[in-house]
C-alpha cells in the first residue's frame, strides 16, 4: 500500500503538470522556415527521446505552452520519438535531410555519436552561464568531447537500477540475502537468493536478454558488478571489457539454474515479463518504469522492491542516465539561436526548470533543495544517487559497442567461452572507436 499511496501522489502531480498544456497533444514535427520582417516567427521542431514523463504527447504540449507565452517570436513543434525507432528515425534524416532544431536525449548520442560526426551545433556559450556553473562535475565531464566541445546541455539525471518481486522473494527465503535499508547484496546473495528461487519452483527467475541493445545498460551493469569488472579504461578512450573478472561474471551467470541468456528479448520485454509475475527480478528498471507499469498494469498485485546491482566489493557502481537538449546543425543561424532561447528557458530559471524536471520523473542535474521532499518513493529511489558509477557512455565509437555487446551476450548465451567472446567484443569495440575517429 506505500508504494501505491506514493505512485498515486506521483501520477497525480504529473497529471498536473500535463494539465496546464491544454489540447494533451504534442504537434506533429514539422520543419518551418524563418518569416522574415517585423513580427516574425521562427519555426523549431523538437524531437525527444521517451525521457520520463517528456516522452509523452501530454507533457511536451505543457511545456511548449508555457515557453510560447514567455517567446511568441519563437514556435515549436514537437515529436516523441522510442527507443525501438528512434534511432532509424534519425538517421533517416541525416541521409534524407529534415533533422530537427533541437533533440531531448544522452550524451551517448548527442556527444558519443551525432557530435562526433559533425551533426551537432556547439553549446560552449551556454555553460558560461550562471545556472551552467551550478551543474554537478560528474555531469559536466559527460557532456562535451575531447577536444572540450559541450554538444549537450543536461536537464535532468537518474541512476539506472535493478528491482525484484518482494512477494516471491519471501515465499521462496531469498528475501534473507537482500540488504533492505540499503538496498544492496552481495554476489553470494545474489546466488543464493537465484538458487532459493529456483529450488522454490520459479524456474524463471532473470533474463540475461541480448535481443538487442535497448536496455543494455542493465546487462552491462549486471556483469560489471558481480566481480568489479570495467568496461572502459578511466579515461574514456578505449574499451576494456575483456577482463578476468567480467569473465568470471559470465560464467556465472551462463552457469546458474534459473537464469537465462535471451536473444528474443530486449529491455522493454523483459520489464513486461518482470511485471507480468514471469520473472523474479528484472534488470533494466528505474523508477520511471516502476512509475510507468503500475500505471500500465492496474491489476498488478506484488510488491517491486529496487535494488542495486549485487557486487563482491560492498560498493555497487550502478549506470547513470543524463538527458538534456542538443542542437542539430541545421545551417542557419537564426534558428540555432533560437533553439538556445529554448534550452535557456528551460534550465536557466529555478521555478521553470523545476517543472522541467518534475515533468521527467527523474533528478536535477543540480542543487535544487527538497525537490522530492515529500514523495517516498522518488526518495527510496534517490538513494541509489550515491552508487553512481563513472559515465563512460561518451567513449568514442559507443554505438558500435552497444550492438558488439549485445552480439557478445548471444555468443555466451550459445556456449561460448566468455573470455573469447569478451576479446572479440574489445576487438570490435575499439574498431568502432578508431572508426570513428577516437
Amino acid at each position: 500500500m506505500r508504494r501505491i499511496t506514493a505512485l498515486i501522489a506521483l501520477l497525480a502531480l504529473l497529471l498536473a503538470l500535463t494539465a496546464c498544456g491544454g489540447s494533451g497533444q504534442a504537434d506533429q514535427a514539422q520543419t518551418g522556415p524563418v518569416v522574415s520582417g517585423e513580427g516574425a516567427v521562427t519555426q523549431l521542431t523538437l524531437w525527444t527521446f521517451p525521457v520520463g514523463g517528456w516522452g509523452s504527447s501530454g507533457t511536451l504540449s505543457s511545456m511548449l505552452a508555457a515557453f510560447h507565452r514567455e517567446h511568441p517570436d519563437i514556435r515549436v513543434s514537437a515529436r516523441d520519438l522510442t527507443y525501438d525507432d528512434g534511432d532509424a528515425i534519425i538517421e533517416q534524416a541525416v541521409e534524407e535531410g529534415g533533422l530537427p532544431d533541437l533533440v531531448l536525449e544522452g550524451p551517448e548520442r548527442l556527444v558519443a555519436n551525432w557530435g562526433d560526426r559533425g551533426l551537432m551545433a556547439p553549446l560552449n556559450d551556454l555553460w558560461q552561464e550562471p545556472a551552467a556553473g551550478e551543474i554537478y562535475d560528474t555531469v559536466r565531464d559527460a557532456c562535451h568531447d575531447g577536444a572540450g566541445t559541450y554538444y549537450i546541455y543536461p536537464l535532468c539525471m537518474t541512476t539506472h537500477c535493478m528491482a525484484v518481486n518482494r512477494d516471491m522473494f519471501e515465499a521462496a527465503g531469498a528475501w534473507q540475502y537482500i540488504d533492505e535499508q540499503s538496498h544492496t547484496w552481495t554476489t553470494d546473495g545474489f546466488v543464493s537468493a537465484v538458487k532459493a528461487l529456483y529450488d522454490a519452483g520459479v524456474k524463471n527467475v532473470a533474463a540475461v536478454y541480448c535481443g538487442g541493445q535497448a536496455g543494455d545498460q542493465g546487462t552491462r551493469a549486471l556483469v560489471n558488478n558481480l566481480y568489479g569488472g570495467a568496461f572502459t579504461d578511466p579515461e574514456h578512450t578505449a574499451y576494456t571489457a575483456a577482463g578476468p573478472e567480467n569473465a568470471k561474471a559470465l560464467a556465472l551467470l551462463a552457469d546458474l539454474d534459473g537464469v537465462r541468456f535471451d536473444a528474443s528479448i530486449g529491455g522493454a520485454d523483459e520489464i513486461k515479463q518482470f511485471a507480468a509475475g514471469e520473472l523474479a527480478m528484472a534488470f533494466c528498471w528505474n523508477v520511471f518504469q516502476e512509475v510507468n507499469q503500475v500505471v500500465s498494469n492496474p491489476d498488478q498485485d506484488f510488491d517491486i522492491f529496487p535494488m542495486a546491482f549485487p557486487t563482491d566489493s560492498g560498493v555497487p557502481r550502478l549506470q547513470g542516465g543524463i538527458w538534456g537538449f542538443g542542437v542539430f546543425d541545421n545551417g542557419d543561424q537564426a534558428r540555432i539561436d533560437a533553439a538556445k532561447e529554448f534550452i535557456r528557458f528551460m534550465t536557466g530559471d529555478d521555478a521553470q526548470y523545476t517543472r522541467a524536471v518534475l515533468a521527467s520523473t527523474y533528478w536535477p542535474v543540480r542543487d535544487l533543495p527538497d525537490i522530492y521532499a515529500n514523495d517516498q518513493l522518488m526518495n527510496e529511489y534517490g538513494l541509489f544517487q550515491q552508487y553512481l558509477g563513472d559515465y563512460y557512455q561518451v567513449t568514442p565509437g559507443w554505438a558500435g559497442a552497444r550492438t558488439a555487446w549485445w552480439n557478445m551476450l548471444q555468443r555466451v548465451g550459445q556456449g561460448e567461452d566468455p573470455a573469447t567472446a569478451l576479446e572479440e567484443f574489445d576487438s570490435q569495440a575499439n574498431a568502432a572507436a578508431a572508426d570513428s575517429g577516437g
